[in-house]
């Protein structure tokens, strides 16, 4: 197999998320201290972690990272089905760049606090994603 497009963008969809956490977690050590941050983690009461009150935008950021691996989750192996199987067309090349812009939209967004832009971003790339599902299914035919 091959690194097509796709699986280049993909790579860098996969790298993203495995970033996102930094902020959030920078943030931490620089709220609580890195002896309080590295501790086990203990489930947060109402905003707040360790009796010290947990900033929106933290909140926000640890959520859309969790809704990027989720979502990774059901793209990744769509990519790497097309890949198997031989698909690289312009429109799975376009599907894997917009997946990547949608998902950068979305977590920038999301932590700002930023509602409608963040569920148009969340649309775009549950696009991207259907488009690759598609693109196989018809490949299938």
């Amino acid at each position: 197999m091959k690194l097509t497009t796709e699986l280049y963008y993909l790579t860098l969809v996969a790298l993203l998320t495995a970033a996102m956490w930094i902020p959030y977690i920078l943030a931490g050590i620089v709220l609580r201290g890195p002896m309080r941050a590295m501790a086990n983690p203990v489930p947060e009461v109402a905003g707040q972690t360790s009796g010290i009150a947990t900033p929106a935008w933290m909140q926000r950021a640890k959520r859309a990272h969790a809704n990027a691996v989720e979502n990774l989750a059901v793209f990744a192996p769509l990519v790497l089905i097309a890949a198997l199987v031989g698909i690289s067309t312009p429109a799975t090349v376009f599907a894997a760049k917009l997946y990547l812009i949608a998902r950068i939209v979305h977590y920038v967004v999301y932590v700002a606090g930023i509602p409608v832009v963040r569920t148009l971003a969340f649309l775009v790339g549950f696009g991207a994603t259907v488009s690759f599902a598609t693109a196989i299914l018809g490949h299938a035919v």
